[in-house]
């Protein structure tokens, strides 16, 4: 028996920003869990492989790079296009020992949580 990935859980401070930043960035809807807490959800047609997203609030900041984050790939344009469709939203590029031949640009959240907008498809 093996388990399988069902959620994407984020620590945050400000819930409402990250939850508007990470909903434009995906494309998924919000729905306010009552408790602080902000759930999105993939809309129709996001695809099969396509997590929900839990954001919970939490008291203490980020200081150290993430030790795990997702990897974006874009589904209606080139990933150029999107790292910068991105940084119009709020993220900064982030520089995490990358060399620029990675294949992937590396990106950080409005609050400094990294992801990576992958070139293509993973390999």
């Amino acid at each position: 028996m093996t388990s399988s990935i069902r959620q994407w859980t984020l620590d945050v401070h400000d819930v409402d920003r990250m939850a508007r930043f990470w909903s434009e960035a995906l494309g998924y809807r919000i729905v306010s869990r009552g408790n602080g807490s902000v759930k999105l959800w993939p809309n129709d047609g996001a695809g099969a492989g396509a997590l929900p997203v839990w954001l919970q609030p939490s008291a203490g900041p980020k200081h150290d790079k993430n030790r795990n984050h997702p990897d974006l790939v874009a589904t209606d344009r080139t990933a150029a296009q999107e790292v910068e469709r991105l940084l119009t939203l709020g993220a900064t590029r982030a520089d995490v020992g990358q060399t620029g031949r990675e294949g992937f640009t590396v990106l950080a959240d409005p609050e400094g949580n990294e992801f990576c907008v992958l070139d293509g498809e993973p390999t």
